[in-house]
């Protein structure tokens, strides 16, 4: 027999089938080549199993967390270092977002009652529509193929507020312990994930005003506030000792593209809020590598869904006191913070990327809601079977369109193997193919932050450094600056590239 419950899971089961589809299906060639920003993340993983280079923090390239590039480390192990390896690890942490926006979102819209079935038929299905949107999400999608540190922000969030929130329903110590690892991890992360203070601070308060004034629930509460606030801090002490030794790492990139550097800063933040608040529906990234450039950020029945959640989620906030209103609105306004206080590639879809999951459940909450108002019209057996017919088919539409988009529109773009560095991919291929006997010589004339600063060699160098790498084990090239040309050695067996063909 068909219980809800397994007809929750079947249709749990493909959503994660589609997002696996849409995160691994040719990950070894789309997107094309592997950026420097990607390719520094597999050299310095590759320091970790060569020399046992273990950093809390990467200083080098305006400063990294470490634990993403632990991951490839690990990934290498597995699987030998190569592109497809250092992508896999977003990839695999996507799709597992996904079922953790499902999870969250159930145990999101299930907080208010405690009484409630297993199985609730608007938590469910909020839930499997809010996951499906990011299955087949372009924002979420791109990121999840490529090596970027910030595609753990989401999933961190994700798990963290659910265990979160089912502690908090189950009365359960460890579902709080497990919360705290998932935060403390997350300061591992990318430096927007730090915001995350702000948003914890006001669920907690929200839930100590939620607790009855019987001494017995506000013990328990502390007391379970007590080890997830232990655990955050235990597993964060490694990292926050690091920047109480090297201070100027904590702000890092961050200073430099703050709207508080700027002449103006008021006119900065308004302008900022705009273009981000209009990232969704209107104009989006214009960065090739983060967006199909200027597109908005969700596909636009997606972008209707989202702005009717909004708009539900603001009255329900200003007209009752659910727990969920007080999580979701300010999710979604703290994690902004880091686009619309910068000045920088405004809107930055990669900077806010901790919104993601709050975006998708208020596009979940429109879509049922939407559902709803129209199921009323259709009465008879017939017509529900041919309204249900009707949603499968909007939603497969919605599925190409993305897998369109992405895969063939977005991926066949020029811009987009320029944006990912392509020809030094090539480049580093080339130097794999020449005999050991061959003097090879690169010349970087790109420019750059210098790897390691301030003296090293600027960062685009990166990409084909890693590819020799991969192969070899080591780098047989010799990478030299313009000015440093008179070092290299000419006899018939050298090779000299410039990184950049200057075109006459």
């Amino acid at each position: 027999m068909w219980t809800k419950e397994k007809k929750a899971i079947i249709f749990l089961l493909i959503i994660l089938i589609i997002a696996a589809f849409f995160r691994l299906w040719q990950l070894d060639s789309i997107p094309p080549g592997l950026y420097p920003d990607e390719a520094i993340n597999g050299n310095d993983a590759l320091d970790i199993l060569q020399q046992g280079k273990f950093k809390i923090f990467y200083p080098e390239n305006n400063g990294r967390e470490g634990l993403f590039i632990w991951l490839i480390s690990l990934s290498f192990l597995i699987f030998r270092p190569s592109i497809w390896a250092i992508k896999i690890v977003p990839a695999i942490f996507g799709i597992l977002t996904v079922l953790g926006l499902y999870l969250l979102t159930k145990e999101l819209f299930r907080i208010e009652n405690y009484k409630l079935k297993i199985v609730n038929l608007k938590n469910e299905t909020i839930a499997l529509t809010a996951s499906f949107f990011l299955a087949i999400s372009f924002w979420h999608i791109n990121f999840s193929r490529i090596g970027f540190r910030a595609i753990l922000v989401p999933f961190v969030l994700v798990f963290g507020f659910y265990f979160l929130f089912r502690g908090f329903r189950q009365k359960k110590i460890l579902f709080f312990v497990i919360s705290g690892i998932f935060f403390g991890l997350g300061f591992y992360t990318y430096i927007s994930y730090r915001f995350i203070v702000l948003l914890l601070a006001i669920v907690l308060i929200r839930f100590w005003l939620s607790e009855k004034s019987k001494i017995k629930s506000k013990k328990r509460f502390l007391f379970s506030t007590f080890y997830f606030l232990l655990s955050i801090f235990i597993t964060a002490l490694p990292i926050g000792i690091y920047f109480l030794l090297n201070p100027g790492d904590f702000f890092g990139r961050a200073a430099g593209v703050s709207v508080f550097s700027q002449k103006n800063p008021i006119y900065q933040i308004g302008k900022s809020l705009i273009l981000n608040l209009g990232m969704f529906n209107i104009f989006g990234d214009e960065n090739w590598r983060h967006n199909f450039a200027g597109s908005p950020q969700l596909l636009w029945p997606i972008g209707i869904f989202f702005l009717i959640g909004i708009i539900i989620s603001i009255k329900e906030l200003i007209t009752s006191t659910k727990i969920k209103n007080w999580l979701l609105m300010p999710w979604f306004i703290i994690m902004l913070l880091p686009g619309i206080l910068s000045y920088e590639g405004i809107p930055h879809a990669l900077r806010v990327i901790g919104v993601i999951p709050a975006v998708y459940i208020f596009a979940g909450l429109g879509a049922f809601w939407l559902f709803k108002k129209i199921k009323i019209f259709f009465k008879t057996k017939n017509q529900v079977i041919a309204l249900y017919l009707c949603i499968f088919i909007f939603f497969l539409t919605f599925a190409y369109a993305q897998f369109d988009k992405y895969f063939y529109q977005w991926a066949k773009k020029t811009e987009v193997e320029d944006a990912f560095s392509k020809n030094y991919v090539e480049i580093g291929n080339y130097l794999n193919s020449l005999p050991d006997d061959v003097q090879k010589y690169v010349v970087v004339n790109q420019s750059g932050v210098a790897i390691p600063y301030p003296d090293g060699i600027p960062i685009p160098s990166q990409t084909s450094m890693f590819i020799e790498r991969a192969k070899f084990g080591k780098i047989r090239a010799t990478y030299l600056l313009p000015e440093d040309l008179d070092k290299i050695e000419i006899d018939e067996k050298t090779v000299i590239i410039p990184l950049h063909n200057i075109q006459p």
